[in-house]
């Protein structure tokens, strides 16, 4: 009995340690409280609270804890100074003791657990009843000119209303923002709008054209025998002709076509083809043909079986390019708007230049340091800084596909060990946020790293008299803005109310798909103690958004979305499938997990 009670006060004596570390952070905080929005004081403090919690390794007093079927404080981060004033308490009652002083406990957790609920609230409007967590949907274009596509979202579950300023113009924001308010005033369901600011992402520049030229090839089966032929579409000039079967040639003579016309022409490689026309529309004409074809921009068609002029295909958009990188070739970066290519090799297959790519935003350079890593394409491909000059970055690829991963222009560029010191806001940024202060309730701040990007922020909302009435979501989506969260919090807690998105996709090829599960539990973690709203973002029920069935992982990823607040989709196809499917897993599993406690119910058969 005498060595329990000496190991419990062993245990007492480290949590007064915690406790006093706790309270002296916060009264070394008190200027910066000081600061804090009204609504937001106390989850301030208690995140402070929190903070000085975690600089010790609790590991060991949380395995005592369970020992003696306590609290391990796993799940204490919104009420920390009432958890750990409570768990004193019963260690000193074991021993038959009292604590030489009562101090104020502060959150209890009842109240915590309030803040966070009103919080939500205001950030992200009522709860759907029966869910508990609220459904963001990212609006496509589409939703500008389609409203019963819109008028679905609300009906089946969508509480807030997603738009891009990366995309699209204020025209159509504000046809969309207006579709969401006449399907939210005719079902009754207040949708919140919230726009994000596109930041500056950094992508690759351009890459040389490709020729202006679309194959044509012909079904065969096994043996070669054509079962399909190739399939031509004329269309008007002035039609859109991303259509891959789509040849564009003048309006008055494509009038002249009649069903059965006969045509030849010489392709790119000089080889004559026959085409057989096999439809006339008004503003179409279908053609076949057995064998393959390259058509190019000035192809001429000429009619066999009666007189008629020439045809002459119009201008087609040039091929895509891209550039092949294997494990260990080297890619040149290079500054300016400067066109991109592939390696060049002699004859005899030696390398001539490496393949070169330009970066679009030219404060890179004056940053990155030899040895430092850059990703490409959702991190598809890493390089390494081998060379670095004032107009360049000689790359050695590091990672790629076994067969190499071919690299696009206008593909996202990171530097996950760089910090680049950019500012969050541009200058379309500064734009764009006039009119989301118009006409959105949230702005979705991306690209933030530091508290100087808050401040930023904070200091433009200032100058548009909308620094309590537009509320904030700060997009976490870099290693920088993880490691600076708890200042960047706090640099965000003096205005109301603000909210966290974890954009796990950069997230993900920032601090590297080993980390990625370790960040956003920390990151959900740390606004518990702030009692601040998480969005739970990127690819959630992705494939069934795009095709039309989810995977198995996919689900089990939305039910981890009940940590949060709020779980964002992306646009797709089918994306009121997908509205329905959450709703229906979000309102069903939360009786088994609220937030991160997870909850028993009384087990029944299916």
């Amino acid at each position: 009995m005498k060595l329990k009670t000496e190991k419990i006060k062993e245990l007492i004596a480290q949590i007064e340690t915690i406790i006093i570390a706790v309270q002296q952070e916060e009264n070394e905080a008190e200027g910066l409280l000081s600061q804090i929005h009204p609504d937001y004081h106390k989850s301030a403090r208690n995140l402070i609270h929190y903070n000085a919690f975690r600089k010790f390794d609790l590991r060991d007093i949380q395995k005592k804890l369970q020992n003696l079927g306590l609290t391990r404080l796993a799940k204490a981060e919104g009420h920390l100074m009432s958890s750990l004033l409570k768990t004193r308490f019963i260690l000193y009652s074991l021993i038959g003791e009292l604590p030489a002083e009562n101090l104020k406990a502060g959150l209890s957790i009842k109240n915590g657990k309030r803040l966070l609920t009103n919080h939500t609230k205001e950030l992200l409007g009522n709860r759907s009843k029966g869910r508990r967590v609220r459904i963001m949907v990212t609006l496509p274009t589409q939703a500008a000119y389609d409203y019963q596509m819109v008028h679905n979202m609300v009906l089946n579950g969508m509480n807030c209303a997603r738009i891009n300023c990366a995309h699209d113009n204020p025209a159509i924001w504000e046809q969309i923002i207006q579709n969401v308010k006449t399907a939210s005033e005719t079902l009754k369901r207040k949708v919140k709008i919230t726009m994000d600011l596109a930041g500056p992402k950094i992508r690759t520049g351009s890459i040389i054209p490709g020729p202006k030229v679309r194959k044509f090839s012909p079904k065969r089966n096994e043996s070669g025998v054509v079962v399909n032929p190739a399939l031509l579409v004329l269309v008007p000039e002035l039609k859109d002709t991303s259509e891959p079967n789509a040849l564009p040639v003048g309006l008055g003579w494509l009038q002249k076509l009649e069903l059965g016309d006969k045509f030849t022409l010489k392709d790119t490689r000089g080889k004559q083809r026959k085409l057989k026309v096999v439809k006339v529309g008004e503003q179409q004409v279908l053609l076949h043909c057995n064998k393959t074809s390259y058509i190019s921009t000035g192809t001429i068609l000429k009619c066999r079986n009666r007189e008629i002029p020439d045809g002459v295909i119009g201008e087609l958009p040039a091929i895509e390019q891209s550039i092949l990188l294997m494990t260990n070739d080297i890619l040149t970066i290079t500054k300016g708007d400067t066109f991109g290519y592939p390696a060049k090799f002699d004859e005899e297959g030696n390398l001539i230049e490496p393949a070169s790519i330009s970066c679009q935003l030219p404060e890179v350079f004056d940053r990155i340091k030899k040895g430092e890593t850059i990703l490409f394409d959702d991190g598809k491909i890493e390089g390494r800084a081998e060379n670095v000059y004032p107009d360049r970055i000689d790359l050695r690829i590091v990672r790629a596909n076994e067969n190499g991963s071919k690299l696009k222009a206008e593909k996202g560029m990171n530097f996950p060990t760089t910090y680049l010191g950019i500012s969050g806001l541009t200058e379309k940024d500064k734009i764009d946020l006039k009119f989301v202060v118009e006409h959105a309730d949230v702005v979705n701040f991306s690209f933030v790293n530091s508290k100087k990007d808050v401040e930023e922020l904070l200091t433009e909302l200032e100058k548009l008299n909308a620094i309590d009435n537009l509320s904030i979501i700060l997009k976490i989506e870099t290693r920088f803005a993880f490691d600076n969260l708890f200042e960047i919090l706090l640099s965000a807690m003096k205005v109301k109310y603000i909210g966290v998105m974890i954009a796990r996709g950069d997230l993900a090829v920032e601090t590297g798909w080993d980390a990625i599960g370790k960040v956003q539990e920390e990151i959900l973690t740390l606004c518990g103690a702030a009692h601040v709203p998480v969005v739970w973002a990127t690819q959630v029920l992705e494939s069934f958004a795009k095709k039309g069935l989810p995977s198995r992982a996919e689900i089990t990823d939305a039910t981890a979305s009940l940590k949060a607040e709020c779980v964002m989709l992306n646009k797709g196809p089918y994306i009121n499938d997908v509205l329905l499917l959450l709703n229906k897993i979000l309102s069903h599993m939360e009786q088994f997990h609220e937030k991160n406690e997870k909850m028993l119910p009384r087990m029944e058969k299916l």
